[in-house]
């Protein structure tokens, strides 16, 4: 059975007006529909009040919600993330900001060693229902620190659920239901695809599942598997391999923890053939997994290797090589053929 989902409007939903909104707009639409309809839900964060983030993701929520829901913080990580887990263990429900995901590192200790235990430790008697966001990703000309990709540090965390969007519907659909969840969930966003593409969101739009893949277009013949900004890229190389002829199904992963293997399985188990694109590096990271298991759960029905199209086991570069360490279209179509003459 495929548990792929779609992306649909709740027709039971009284609708507002609708408008077309980037992914970072979303993400700001999303938090303040979270916060109307649930006053548990508090924001924290450096510079998320006044200035609204870095991106802007938090504009105007502030001055909407007050000083109590919407916090500034001093630029401490373990301390707005040491803060979430306290409220969230009393009943609140905070939406954190690390202002960069290369920022995340000194709110691991917190993360791994109280977030990501709590309902364990207490033997379910507390809970942790936080979001930690962060923007991640290169692609925007900023130094390194600003640009990594480390999803798999966190995905590797018993504990902790690990979601990243890769457009506004599923930036809103899926922040909703992270908000909503009982337990931690670390919330990254492809800075990269900000404001790259607009898309029709609202209150109607529809809170969309967690721990499932999207399939974004049906094929028979190779299956591409990518998530966060790398969608748009694997889109590319998908449209242009049907000039090729080949029929391409995309899946877009969403939440990489838990890991939604039933579609993945379901799709290679069809087109027999495969390829994963992430910009992460390549070594030990969420490909290898899904490489992994679908050696264990699918090796009678590939009919050729799986492939990876990564980025480089480097540090992410100074702008004026970036280009060349994130994965191109040219790079996945040739993967795809790969996969495709092999016999």
């Amino acid at each position: 059975m495929n548990s792929s989902v779609s992306e649909t409007v709740d027709q039971s939903i009284p609708q507002e007006v609708t408008e077309k909104l980037s992914m970072v707009e979303a993400v700001n639409l999303a938090l303040d529909h979270a916060m109307a309809d649930d006053q548990d839900v508090v924001l924290l964060g450096e510079d998320i009040g006044v200035n609204g983030g870095v991106f802007r993701a938090t504009q105007g929520l502030r001055d909407k919600y007050g000083l109590k829901r919407v916090m500034d913080t001093p630029l401490a990580e373990t301390l707005i993330t040491g803060i979430s887990i306290g409220m969230a263990a009393q009943g609140l429900k905070p939406v954190a900001e690390i202002q960069f995901m290369g920022f995340i590192f000194p709110a691991l200790e917190q993360l791994i060693c109280h977030a990501a235990r709590m309902r364990n430790r207490t033997r379910g008697r507390l809970s942790c229902p936080m979001v930690l966001r962060a923007p991640f990703g290169g692609g925007i000309h900023a130094p390194e620190h600003h640009s990594e990709s480390t999803e798999t540090l966190l995905a590797h965390i018993p504990g902790l659920r690990v979601v990243i969007p890769s457009s506004p519907i599923r930036a809103y659909g899926l922040l909703r239901a992270a908000i909503n969840d009982p337990d931690p969930v670390i919330f990254l966003e492809p800075k990269r695809i900000y404001r790259a593409v607009k898309q029709a969101v609202s209150y109607g739009t529809a809170i969309l599942p967690l721990d499932k893949c999207f399939t974004l277009k049906q094929g028979s013949d190779v299956t591409l598997i990518s998530w966060g900004a790398s969608i748009k890229e694997t889109m590319e190389a998908a449209n242009t391999l049907q000039e090729y002829g080949a029929s391409v199904e995309v899946i877009d992963v969403a939440t990489i923890k838990p890991l939604d293997m039933e579609t993945i399985l379901t799709s290679v188990r069809k087109t027999g053939r495969c390829v994963i694109i992430h910009e992460a590096c390549k070594s030990f990271g969420v490909g290898a997994e899904i490489s992994a298991a679908l050696a264990e759960e699918a090796l009678a029905d590939l009919k050729a290797p799986v492939e990876r199209v990564t980025g480089y086991d480097i540090t992410m570069p100074y702008y004026r090589m970036e280009d060349h360490f994130l994965p191109k279209p040219e790079d996945i179509i040739k993967a795809a053929l790969k996969t495709l003459s092999f016999h």
